[in-house]
């Protein structure tokens, strides 16, 4: 694939001609690349309703709305609002695939209490719960709350009501308990299915893997990769994706290659996760090139660089040249006919943070709200960094009160911090008092720079 300069619109090689740098053979193949994303077609919405009342139909369409996702869960809303509305409907209702695609969706969007009270109202129609039910349920105490006794509790029902836990039963239970840290007994529960005469898969094996990889422990996961082929259970692309983003951790490149060349022989795909965990290894070791030649390889396996690539090449091409270069990257971005989203002004923000160029953050900022592109609540915290080193409290504090504006606990801590370095201790205390309030609870970084506020006070 070429990335030629001349289809580029002449403001943007203008600002590039002018920066503190003139290698920007990246920038201009990042900004091609770019381009040829945003050209794409995007995806049709889901429908709003259903054609038929049936239950199989709204099922389809809540399925649909939860895969859709949507910023704070907004497809897991659509799905238990079209819940609800079915339990309204005279003679149609919900049956159990129903409850368990809201229950997952709600789960999924890290709504574990919103999850229960689905399947608590399941109980309440006299709607028996199926093995999938059960299975979200043990998913919600123990990937969600880690409530283990009570994710136990559901499977010992299951047993003693005829609903037979099945493999993925296990496997749920068994990335609860790794995500918890608690690898020993998830391989008690992996003894256990096979008592029972269950094989594992690739979805039960995989959540003990990244448990090994996150932990360091990188030779228990290539033991446990051997033993998943040996027994002839074929490891996934996830459970590879795994394995791969550990290895860049480390910066074991080669192995990373070895592994992908020997993909096809060993049964799997990589996709383009694979390749974007690699880029973001590579773009963190500074071999940006190499990421770049990895667009190449993907193209050339019937693989499209998704959003995810294009910000891990934006992230690389900060690193290499200057977030200052990128920064134009953006400002041009409609002349550039790329769809530029919130993740990239974040990133370029972020690197911007790292050459104290505090002032092009903001600058950034207003960019990015005359566009229109709604801001997260990492952008406000990068904005407010950047304007109480600017020295312009007032404006970080008048930022604080935009309804537009979803404060968190790194959100104070920044102020707090730069308002303890004064020793202005009274004006601490108040943004103690209106965190609190809010309902954001304070950690240890808050309580450790409002007690360092008091010792200066006190001196």
């Amino acid at each position: 694939m070429h990335y030629p300069s001349r289809r580029l619109p002449r403001l943007f090689l203008r600002c590039l001609s002018s920066g503190p740098h003139r290698d920007h053979r990246f920038l201009l193949r990042f900004a091609a690349l770019a381009k040829e994303l945003s050209d794409r077609p995007r995806a049709p919405p889901p429908p709003t309703r259903p054609r038929s009342p049936h239950p199989y139909d709204y099922n389809r369409l809540m399925s649909a709305h939860a895969e859709s996702g949507g910023d704070g869960g907004a497809g897991a809303d659509r799905a238990l609002h079209l819940l609800d509305e079915m339990r309204g409907l005279l003679g149609r209702r919900p049956d159990a695939a129903c409850f368990t695609t809201v229950a997952a969706a709600l789960s999924s969007a890290s709504r574990p209490g919103a999850a229960l009270a689905v399947l608590d109202a399941m109980a309440a129609d006299g709607v028996k719960p199926d093995a999938a039910a059960c299975t979200v349920l043990v998913g919600v105490y123990a990937c969600r709350l880690q409530q283990f006794d009570s994710a136990y509790g559901v499977v010992h029902w299951m047993g003693a009501n005829g609903v037979a836990p099945d493999v993925v039963t296990y496997s749920t239970l068994i990335s609860g308990l790794c995500s918890a840290g608690q690898v020993a007994e998830a391989l008690g529960v992996l003894d256990l299915m096979l008592e029972e005469g269950y094989q594992p898969n690739a979805h039960t094996y995989t959540p003990i893997m990244h448990a090994y990889c996150a932990s360091g422990r990188m030779h228990e996961a290539k033991r446990l990769l051997n033993t998943m082929i040996t027994s002839g259970c074929v490891p996934s692309t996830a459970t590879y994706n795994v394995l791969v983003e550990a290895l860049c951790k480390v910066r074991a490149f080669k192995e990373v290659d070895a592994l992908l060349e020997e993909s096809s022989a060993k049964g799997w795909a990589p996709d383009a996760i694979t390749y974007s965990s690699y880029m973001d290894g590579l773009c963190k070791a500074g071999r940006i090139d190499k990421s770049f030649a990895l667009v190449e390889k993907m193209l050339s396996n019937g693989l499209q660089p998704n959003e995810v690539t294009l910000n891990i090449l934006l992230d690389g091409v900060c690193r290499s040249s200057t977030a200052w270069s990128a920064k134009h990257l953006l400002e041009c971005s409609t002349e550039l006919g790329w769809n530029v989203n919130v993740v990239n002004y974040n990133t370029v923000m972020r690197r911007l943070c790292d050459e104290r160029r505090w002032l092009s953050v903001v600058k950034l900022f207003t960019d990015m709200t005359k566009k229109g592109i709604a801001q997260n609540s990492w952008t406000f915290n990068i904005v407010i960094h950047s304007l109480c080193k600017l020295g312009r409290l007032h404006k970080a504090f008048c930022l604080l009160e935009s309804k537009e504006f979803v404060a968190t606990v790194i959100t104070y801590n920044t102020l707090i911090r730069h308002r303890s370095v004064t020793g202005k201790a009274n004006e601490v205390f108040l943004l103690l008092h209106k965190m609190i309030g809010e309902g954001i609870a304070p950690n240890d970084i808050t309580y450790s720079l409002v007690i360092d506020c008091l010792l200066l006070y006190e001196v």
